[in-house]
């Protein structure tokens, strides 16, 4: 009995030194009006409120004793926090809130819990309107993750539907699609820098040959489909990774990451930043390099990054970047099926190599007109080149004969600007955003032999080798408007417009080969040089719109639907790839894609869960296996489910723990199918989706330890759209069978110091994700084994 008693006043006890709370009042500073719907939350906790109509808000179940650091934000007025050491059982903690006056960068107000992985976009953020649209933002910070070799698998880990190409186990080239479309160089998502472009050419050639170093990012936006309407019409939408900064609070913080790993590597990240007076700085060097997983392997890396933003006064700031990346990587080839199944390591060649050369400078302008106003310009250029030289299978002994080089040189510059106003609409705010684009893209072409030697010699044989040399030329020219109308306090309706004006050009020639009989009646095999002029001029009109109706604060339906297009490409246009040829009559894609869903964040529950529809018109694909060729094949239409949910477990056993436990998952279901009057496809799947993708894990640890594991299930997926089943002797057609691999990662930091290690690939699984069609294959290109790897952080 005496037990009992005592249970029961320990039980009762626990229960009153958390029966405390903090109420209190906000009120604007200029108006002396209370602050209705603003966040109310506890530092580094799930716990938030609202404050209600009376500005009042209250937040319960505090402990006795505990000091507890209180935020409010709300859009519009300064962010504020206050420390409180809880003593009594009600105790006021009033805010007074003044309006912005000088422009922000930007303020997270959907995660107060500084560990979440993944959060959306708000409605307005900066210059952009993202109301209504499917979005994901990965915060880097918070990964524990393979960061030295940009793991894809777990830094994509929280977004559906992404289908990842592993044939660059040093992440040094980023391979992401999804819904269909290809993930080569991340090709069909417009790719950029805080904001300003960084492939190849927007619309010429939109591979991405640079990706930022994700020691060095911030964070990952992703926008899909409905992004063609702010950001240039391509099906997959907006890939933004946005930049470090400087420490707001100190003038000069020195951070250095040494990793080694398996397989020779070594990654040394070095950055220098801070803020004085009204001027923050931040700059990056970071080299890489190792051996690689099979023969023939070895790569060097090289990336700077330098950034200065200047406050010239509180209205006007101007920001100035510059990224230089160079890179030499040998490329072990691709293999065929029985010799991958054999021994997926083998490399038969040692004669490919690959060098990139990559610059790009940006000056940002940013303007406040007023509290409700502002207008940004963005002005880019880059400078780069990129040479593939390999053995030449177009000839009668390729592995003796000369290789063939293919060198490009981009010179592409562009400015946008962009208009964004807040003002009212029959007593609701609203918002619309006008923009502008111009863009020049330059790309100097040249095939030809190099030598026949295994080294990294980047020349041509002599003037007469060149087998094709072009200059392609892009002038594009684009007009915008997006606004958000809030028709009630709940649903709002964002319709926009773009107009876009493109020039496609290029002129130069190729070699050509034809027979002919002689005079004295035998065949003659003769070569010369074709001249060959392209132009191409279109205008496109495409629009769209979204809607989103909030349930309550913490939970949305939304749905948008948003016309695309996409242009032919330099390498639709003319390629001298011996295992593909190219349709001269070919026409650009058109199409739309939608999305409707229901996204959601409480204190235990973060959610999307979205289905879609895509549908392409004239969709380019390699068809005809025996003899390929890259076409228009047909019509054809991608549907499907994507859902991504975390779970906070302790939640639901201790609250205020300092322990963590979260279960996340995100899963597609995609189905695509041609729609063709031709039998051969008609009812074909679409290739490069595979209907089944899973990644699922854990993620927990306690205080500043943390560990996550990781669980990935991609389904058989085909690379062309006749589904060809059995391989063909090259390789460069058939299935990617299904498979699965599993990561372990741990994190520990304290202060100015930090250690990670992980292994990537647990089980050590042989498999593959794609067949490349030329470079770096041709054939099947194997994933990554098992790897290790190992990070040191200091911090001054």
């Amino acid at each position: 009995m005496t037990r009992f008693l005592f249970i029961t006043l320990l039980f009762f006890s626990s229960l009153t030194s958390f029966a405390q709370s903090v109420s209190g009042k906000l009120i604007q500073f200029d108006s002396q009006e209370t602050v209705e719907g603003a966040d109310v939350y506890i530092k580094n906790t799930n716990i938030k409120v609202k404050s209600d109509k009376n500005g009042r808000y209250t937040i319960s179940n505090l402990k006795k004793g505990e000091t507890y650091s209180i935020g409010v934000f709300k859009y519009g007025l300064t962010p504020m926090e206050k420390d409180i050491k809880i003593e009594g059982k009600k105790q006021e903690l009033n805010f007074t809130m003044r309006v912005i006056e000088k422009v922000l960068d930007e303020v997270d107000v959907t995660d107060n819990n500084e560990t979440a992985e993944i959060t959306r976009l708000e409605a307005v953020e900066g210059t952009s309107i993202y109301e209504g649209k499917k979005s994901e933002v990965i915060q880097i910070e918070n990964l524990t993750a393979n960061l030295a070799t940009n793991n894809s698998r777990q830094v994509y880990n929280r977004v559906p539907g992404l289908n990842i190409w592993e044939s660059d186990g040093a992440g040094i080239q980023l391979g992401i699609g999804g819904r269909g479309l290809s993930p080569d160089r991340t090709s069909n998502f417009n790719t950029r820098q805080n904001g300003y472009d960084i492939a190849a050419d927007a619309l010429g050639y939109p591979e991405s040959y640079y990706t930022p170093p994700l020691e060095a990012v911030d964070e990952v936006q992703i926008v899909r489909g409905a992004a063609s309407l702010q950001y240039g019409t391509q099906f997959g939408g907006l890939l933004n990774f946005k930049m470090k900064k400087g420490p707001a609070n100190k003038p000069f913080e020195f951070v250095t990451r040494q990793t080694v790993g398996s397989f020779g590597l070594f990654n040394s990240f070095n950055s220098i930043g801070g803020e004085k007076g009204k001027v923050n700085y931040y700059a990056l060097y970071q080299y890489k390099g190792g051996d690689g997983w099979r023969p023939n392997s070895a790569f060097d890396v090289n990336t700077v990054y330098t950034a200065v933003d200047v406050e010239v006064s509180e209205r006007f700031k101007v920001g100035f970047e510059f990224t230089h990346m160079d890179y030499l990587a040998q490329q072990p080839g691709g293999l065929t099926d029985e010799e991958f199944y054999r021994d997926p390591r083998a490399s038969y060649t040692d004669k490919n190599w690959f060098k990139v050369n990559w610059n790009i400078a940006a000056v940002d302008l940013q303007y406040r007109i007023s509290s409700n106003a502002k207008i940004e310009m963005k002005n880019f250029g880059l400078f780069a080149s990129r040479d593939a030289l390999g053995i030449n299978l177009n000839k009668e002994n390729p592995y003796t004969e000369p290789r063939l080089l293919v060198a490009d040189q981009f010179r592409n510059v562009g400015s946008e600007i962009r208009y964004l106003q807040h003002y009212s609409l029959n007593n609701r705010p609203s918002v619309f955003v006008l923009g502008s684009r111009v863009y020049y893209g330059n790309d100097d072409k040249k095939q030809g032999d190099a030598s026949d030697g295994k080294d990294a010699d980047f020349n041509f044989s002599h003037p007469d080798s060149l087998l094709s040399d072009h200059q392609f030329k892009i002038q594009n020219y684009a007009f915008f408007v997006e606004n958000i109308f809030q028709l009630t306090d709940k649903f709002s309706i964002t319709p926009g417009v773009r107009f876009e004006l493109i020039g496609t050009s290029g002129e130069g020639y190729y070699q050509k080969t034809y027979f002919e009989v002689g005079d004295d009646g035998l065949i003659e095999e003769i070569t010369q040089a074709e001249p060959d002029t392209i132009n191409n001029n279109r205008s496109i009109l495409i629009a769209g719109v979204g809607l989103s109706y909030k349930l309550n604060e913490n939970l949305e339906i939304y749905g948008n639907i948003s016309q695309n297009y996409r242009a032919i490409t330099y390498s639709d246009l003319r390629s001298l790839n011996t295992n593909v040829r190219i349709d001269p009559d070919m026409k650009d894609e058109k199409g739309y894609s939608a999305d409707i869903g229901m996204r959601g964040k409480t204190d235990y529950l973060n959610f999307d869960v979205s289905a879609f529809y895509l549908r392409y018109n004239d969709k380019i694909g390699l068809a005809n296996p025996a003899n390929p060729i890259r076409t228009n094949i047909a019509d054809a239409y991608t549907v499907g489910v994507e859902a991504y949910g975390e779970l906070n477990v302790m939640h639901f056993i201790n609250r205020y723990s300092q322990y963590h436990f979260n279960l996340f998952g995100n899963v597609s279901f995609i189905q695509g199918k041609y729609i063709s009057d031709d039998r051969v496809y008609d009812g074909n799947d679409v290739e490069l989706i595979p209907p089944y993708n899973l990644k699922a894990g854990v993620n927990t640890g306690y205080k500043n330890f943390n560990l996550s594991f990781q669980y990935t299930k991609v389904d058989k997926q085909y690379t062309d759209a006749a589904n060809t089943e059995k391989p063909l002797p090259d390789a460069v057609y058939g299935p990617v069978p299904a498979y699965y691999v599993m990561d372990l990662s741990m994190k520990y930091n304290y202060k100015w110091f930090g250690v990670e290690t992980g292994v990537n690939n647990l089980t050590d699984n042989m498999y593959f994700t794609r067949r490349a069609t030329g470079y770096p294959g041709p054939g099947i290109i194997p994933a990554d084994g098992r790897n290790y790897y190992f990070t040191f952080q200091f911090k001054i």
